[in-house]
Parts: structure tokens; C-alpha cells; sequence
């Protein structure tokens, strides 16, 4: 071997062993400051841990982007799907008026909201697009409440973490952080388009999480807890995504 090759391969290995260092700096940083994800173990948990800790840190306060009217995307949306289960048409049969959104956990007055409770609340709405981690998408305009304000009806202690959201549909759950949470375009979806919220879309209420993928905006919601902790939820990955093989955090 000659020198020159001698020289570039003792200098691609040291190039390579800095960057593996690097990342364990990175990682540690992320403990250090609580920005592990609940689904940091196996083979992609360093992947995992570094994407939640490099957008936490960059991009907390940013906002997904907002489309205008003209760019909304005409009918039949993608993704539609039936009313998931005999309680739920129960429901549908009656207009939704005894549908119903508790919350618990962490908060100081634990509730439960009635469809029309929702919406006497501050009304807000936003055109954005809906990206699917299947590869397709589509804009819309989304009429809700802000999770925020529900957060402070119900007073959500100072050691909360995380919000965990259930739909009717058995076993489709998610959670994501305070920082989303409490983010300003992430709503409990009730509207879209001028319009009440399709069945098909979600309705009577989804949540919407514009930053991140499709599978995060949980259709059909009617529990919300609010924790310190995600290990006493499922396999304690934080949802049923990583149960499934997605990542807990999907930010775009």
C-alpha cells in the first residue's frame, strides 16, 4: 500500500470515528436536557433521538406552512375512511350530540366537552396540507380549537410532559410533547372547508398537527390525558406508530 493510500484511509477512519463521536456528544446532550423520544431504544433509537433533539432545538417555535384558498385541494380527498365501529355510529345516528372529549391526567379540573362546548370556544382556522408518510397529500382548511385553550380550561399541572390522544376506534392512539401541544396550529379539528368535518376526514373531531406527518393527526378523538411519563401507555414507545414500525416523532 503506499503512503498516499496509507494517508487517506488512517484519515477516512479518523473523519469516521469523529463523526461516531459526535454523535455520542449529541446524544448525551440530548439526555441531558430531556430530548430523548419514547422510542429511542433498538436499531434506529440514536436516528430517532437526534431528529426529536435537532428539531426540538431548531425549530420549536416554527410554523408549517399556510396555503391560500385558491390551493386547497379540490374533492375526493385521500385517505377517507368509514365510520370505524358500532359505538361510533351510535353516535353519528344521534347527530353527535352526546359525542364527548375527556380529559385527565395532569390538570387541576379534569372535563369532559361536549361538540358544542368546542366550538363556543376562540374559533380558529388554517390552510395547510396534510402529508402522508404513504407519499401522497392534500390541502385543506381546518376549522377548530385550539388545543392550547382546552389545556388551560382544564389546567394542566407545571410537571406535565406529553398529551396522549385516544380515538373511538380501539387501539388507534398517539401522543406528542408540550411544545406541540401548546403550539398554535395544532387544533381539535372540527370544521374543513367552510364545512362541518367529514366522517370520512375524521369527524366529528380529529386532531390536526400541521408539522408533522399524517398518522400524528389521530381521526375520531374522544380521550385526551395528560402525563409526565408515556411508559405506562402500550409498549411505553409513546404511541401505537412505533408499535407499528413509524417513528414516534414525524416532523416535516
Amino acid at each position: 500500500m503506499s503512503d498516499i493510500s496509507r494517508r487517506k484511509l488512517i484519515t477516512t477512519g479518523l473523519a469516521a470515528a469523529a463523526g461516531v463521536s459526535a454523535l455520542g456528544v449529541a446524544a448525551r446532550m440530548a439526555q441531558k436536557y430531556g430530548l430523548v423520544p419514547p422510542d429511542h431504544g433498538g436499531i434506529y433509537g440514536l436516528g430517532e433521538t437526534l431528529t426529536y433533539a435537532s428539531q426540538r432545538l431548531l425549530t420549536r417555535h416554527s410554523l408549517a406552512r399556510e396555503f391560500r384558498r385558491n390551493q386547497i385541494s379540490k374533492i375526493p380527498l385521500a385517505n377517507e375512511m368509514a365510520p370505524p365501529n358500532e359505538a361510533f355510529k351510535r353516535l353519528q345516528s344521534g347527530g353527535f350530540a352526546d359525542w364527548r372529549l375527556s380529559v385527565d391526567g395532569l390538570v387541576d379540573r379534569p372535563a369532559s366537552f361536549s361538540l358544542n362546548q368546542l366550538k363556543s370556544y376562540p374559533i380558529r382556522s388554517q390552510i395547510t396540507q396534510l402529508a402522508c408518510e404513504e407519499g401522497w397529500s392534500y390541502i385543506a382548511e381546518w376549522i377548530g380549537a385550539p388545543l392550547s385553550h382546552v389545556l388551560e380550561v382544564v389546567g394542566t399541572q407545571p410537571k406535565a410532559r406529553y398529551v396522549v390522544y385516544f380515538s373511538i376506534e380501539p387501539d388507534w392512539w398517539e401522543s406528542i410533547d408540550m411544545a406541540d401541544a401548546l403550539h398554535p396550529q395544532t387544533f381539535l379539528a372540527y370544521g374543513m372547508n367552510g364545512n362541518e368535518l367529514p366522517v370520512g376526514n375524521g369527524g366529528p373531531l380529529r386532531l390536526r398537527l400541521p408539522r408533522q406527518l399524517g398518522y400524528k393527526s389521530v381521526k375520531f378523538i374522544t380521550h385526551l390525558t395528560v402525563t409526565d411519563s408515556l411508559k405506562g401507555f402500550g409498549k411505553g414507545l409513546g404511541s401505537a406508530s412505533p408499535e407499528a414500525g413509524y417513528a414516534w416523532y414525524a416532523g416535516i
